[in-house]
Protein backbone atom coordinates (compact mmCIF):
# COMPACT_ATOMS: atom_id res chain seq x y z
CA UNK A 1 0.00 0.00 0.00
CA UNK A 2 1.32 3.44 -0.96
CA UNK A 3 1.13 5.23 2.41
CA UNK A 4 2.82 8.69 2.51
CA UNK A 5 3.40 8.26 6.25
CA UNK A 6 5.39 5.05 5.62
CA UNK A 7 7.03 5.82 2.28
CA UNK A 8 8.92 9.01 1.46
CA UNK A 9 8.45 8.24 -2.22
CA UNK A 10 4.67 8.20 -1.74
CA UNK A 11 4.94 11.47 0.22
CA UNK A 12 7.00 13.09 -2.55
CA UNK A 13 4.46 12.03 -5.17
CA UNK A 14 1.57 13.44 -3.13
CA UNK A 15 3.55 16.64 -2.57
CA UNK A 16 3.90 17.06 -6.34
CA UNK A 17 7.33 15.77 -7.41
CA UNK A 18 7.66 16.74 -11.07
CA UNK A 19 9.16 13.54 -12.45
CA UNK A 20 10.63 10.23 -11.41
CA UNK A 21 14.29 9.34 -11.90
CA UNK A 22 13.59 5.72 -12.85
CA UNK A 23 11.11 3.66 -14.81
CA UNK A 24 10.35 0.24 -16.21
CA UNK A 25 13.44 -1.86 -16.88
CA UNK A 26 15.89 0.45 -15.09
CA UNK A 27 18.43 -0.49 -12.41
CA UNK A 28 18.28 1.39 -9.10
CA UNK A 29 20.78 1.42 -6.25
CA UNK A 30 18.60 1.85 -3.15
CA UNK A 31 20.58 3.05 -0.12
CA UNK A 32 18.83 2.59 3.23
CA UNK A 33 16.42 -0.17 2.21
CA UNK A 34 15.13 -0.77 5.76
CA UNK A 35 12.35 -3.38 5.88
CA UNK A 36 11.39 -2.71 2.29
CA UNK A 37 8.14 -0.74 2.11
CA UNK A 38 9.43 1.67 -0.52
CA UNK A 39 11.77 -0.92 -2.02
CA UNK A 40 8.61 -2.84 -2.98
CA UNK A 41 7.20 0.29 -4.66
CA UNK A 42 10.42 0.82 -6.63
CA UNK A 43 10.36 -2.88 -7.56
CA UNK A 44 6.82 -2.47 -8.93
CA UNK A 45 7.81 0.59 -10.98
CA UNK A 46 10.85 -1.17 -12.48
CA UNK A 47 8.96 -4.32 -13.36
CA UNK A 48 10.41 -7.79 -13.92
CA UNK A 49 13.16 -6.59 -16.27
CA UNK A 50 14.37 -3.94 -13.80
CA UNK A 51 16.66 -4.43 -10.83
CA UNK A 52 16.75 -2.93 -7.33
CA UNK A 53 20.06 -3.27 -5.47
CA UNK A 54 18.76 -2.82 -1.92
CA UNK A 55 21.54 -1.85 0.52
CA UNK A 56 20.79 -2.10 4.25
CA UNK A 57 23.23 -1.87 7.16
CA UNK A 58 21.27 -3.48 10.03
CA UNK A 59 21.14 -7.32 10.06
CA UNK A 60 17.79 -7.50 11.91
CA UNK A 61 16.15 -5.12 9.45
CA UNK A 62 17.75 -7.03 6.55
CA UNK A 63 15.99 -10.19 7.75
CA UNK A 64 12.67 -8.34 7.51
CA UNK A 65 13.56 -7.12 4.01
CA UNK A 66 14.37 -10.69 2.97
CA UNK A 67 11.12 -12.09 4.40
CA UNK A 68 8.73 -9.26 3.45
CA UNK A 69 10.08 -8.25 0.04
CA UNK A 70 12.86 -10.35 -1.45
CA UNK A 71 11.06 -13.67 -0.94
CA UNK A 72 8.30 -12.41 -3.28
CA UNK A 73 10.21 -10.23 -5.76
CA UNK A 74 12.86 -11.61 -8.07
CA UNK A 75 14.04 -8.15 -9.18
CA UNK A 76 15.33 -7.13 -5.71
CA UNK A 77 18.95 -7.92 -4.86
CA UNK A 78 19.45 -7.59 -1.07
CA UNK A 79 22.86 -6.31 0.02
CA UNK A 80 23.88 -6.27 3.67
CA UNK A 81 26.35 -3.40 3.56
CA UNK A 82 27.34 0.06 4.67
CA UNK A 83 26.30 2.80 2.21
CA UNK A 84 29.26 4.85 3.47
CA UNK A 85 31.55 2.27 1.83
CA UNK A 86 30.30 1.80 -1.75
CA UNK A 87 33.33 -0.29 -2.69
CA UNK A 88 32.26 -2.95 -0.16
CA UNK A 89 29.36 -4.18 -2.32
CA UNK A 90 31.05 -3.82 -5.73
CA UNK A 91 30.78 -7.58 -6.33
CA UNK A 92 26.98 -7.48 -5.91
CA UNK A 93 25.87 -4.20 -7.48
CA UNK A 94 26.34 -3.04 -11.06
CA UNK A 95 26.15 0.30 -12.86
CA UNK A 96 22.71 1.78 -12.31
CA UNK A 97 20.44 4.29 -13.99
CA UNK A 98 19.38 5.90 -10.70
CA UNK A 99 20.18 6.09 -7.00
CA UNK A 100 17.54 6.32 -4.28
CA UNK A 101 19.21 7.46 -1.05
CA UNK A 102 17.28 7.36 2.22
CA UNK A 103 19.92 6.92 4.93
CA UNK A 104 19.80 8.29 8.47
CA UNK A 105 23.45 9.38 8.57
CA UNK A 106 25.11 12.76 9.20
CA UNK A 107 26.72 12.90 5.73
CA UNK A 108 23.75 12.06 3.52
CA UNK A 109 24.73 14.06 0.42
CA UNK A 110 28.32 12.77 0.60
CA UNK A 111 27.09 9.18 0.82
CA UNK A 112 24.86 9.69 -2.22
CA UNK A 113 27.68 11.37 -4.18
CA UNK A 114 30.25 8.67 -3.27
CA UNK A 115 27.84 5.99 -4.49
CA UNK A 116 27.14 7.97 -7.65
CA UNK A 117 30.87 8.10 -8.40
CA UNK A 118 31.03 4.31 -8.06
CA UNK A 119 27.77 3.19 -9.71
CA UNK A 120 25.83 5.92 -11.53
CA UNK A 121 25.97 6.72 -15.23
CA UNK A 122 26.76 10.35 -16.08
CA UNK A 123 23.60 12.29 -16.87
CA UNK A 124 21.46 10.04 -14.65
CA UNK A 125 19.63 11.24 -11.56
CA UNK A 126 19.42 10.57 -7.86
CA UNK A 127 16.65 10.99 -5.34
CA UNK A 128 18.14 12.02 -2.01
CA UNK A 129 15.86 12.16 1.01
CA UNK A 130 17.50 14.57 3.44
CA UNK A 131 16.63 13.85 7.07
CA UNK A 132 17.65 17.15 8.65
CA UNK A 133 17.58 15.97 12.26
CA UNK A 134 19.87 13.02 11.46
CA UNK A 135 22.42 15.55 10.22
CA UNK A 136 22.12 18.30 12.83
CA UNK A 137 19.55 18.35 15.61
CA UNK A 138 20.12 22.01 16.52
CA UNK A 139 20.62 23.94 13.26
CA UNK A 140 17.70 25.53 11.42
CA UNK A 141 16.19 23.04 8.99
CA UNK A 142 16.66 25.39 6.02
CA UNK A 143 20.40 25.63 6.78
CA UNK A 144 20.75 21.84 6.83
CA UNK A 145 18.87 21.53 3.55
CA UNK A 146 21.06 24.22 1.96
CA UNK A 147 24.28 22.56 3.10
CA UNK A 148 23.30 19.18 1.66
CA UNK A 149 22.35 20.77 -1.68
CA UNK A 150 25.69 22.64 -1.72
CA UNK A 151 27.56 19.39 -1.15
CA UNK A 152 25.82 17.83 -4.14
CA UNK A 153 26.54 20.89 -6.29
CA UNK A 154 30.19 20.78 -5.25
CA UNK A 155 30.35 17.14 -6.36
CA UNK A 156 29.09 17.90 -9.87
CA UNK A 157 25.34 17.49 -9.45
CA UNK A 158 22.71 19.85 -10.81
CA UNK A 159 19.72 20.23 -8.50
CA UNK A 160 16.64 19.61 -10.65
CA UNK A 161 13.92 19.78 -7.99
CA UNK A 162 13.31 19.84 -4.24
CA UNK A 163 10.13 18.92 -2.35
CA UNK A 164 9.61 19.33 1.40
CA UNK A 165 7.77 16.31 2.79
CA UNK A 166 5.82 17.96 5.65
CA UNK A 167 3.32 16.94 7.01
CA UNK A 168 4.13 13.31 6.10
CA UNK A 169 7.76 13.44 7.21
CA UNK A 170 8.71 16.46 9.29
CA UNK A 171 12.08 18.05 8.61
CA UNK A 172 12.62 16.00 5.43
CA UNK A 173 13.46 17.21 1.93
CA UNK A 174 13.49 15.22 -1.29
CA UNK A 175 16.21 16.38 -3.69
CA UNK A 176 16.19 15.24 -7.31
CA UNK A 177 19.58 15.93 -8.85
CA UNK A 178 21.36 15.13 -12.13
CA UNK A 179 24.80 13.56 -11.93
CA UNK A 180 27.61 15.15 -13.92
CA UNK A 181 29.95 12.17 -13.88
CA UNK A 182 32.50 10.45 -11.68
CA UNK A 183 34.56 12.95 -9.77
CA UNK A 184 32.93 15.96 -11.42
CA UNK A 185 33.41 19.02 -9.29
CA UNK A 186 35.50 17.30 -6.63
CA UNK A 187 38.93 18.46 -5.71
Amino acid sequence: MWDPFRSKLAAAILKGVGSMTFGEGDAVLYLGAASGTTVSHVSDILGPKGRVYAVEFAPRVMRELLERVCAHRSNVVPILGDARRPESYRALARRVTSIYCDVAQPEQAKIAADNADAYLESGSEILLFVKARSIDSTAPISDVFSREKQILAGRGFTIEETVELDPFDRDHLMVRAKFGGAGAGSS
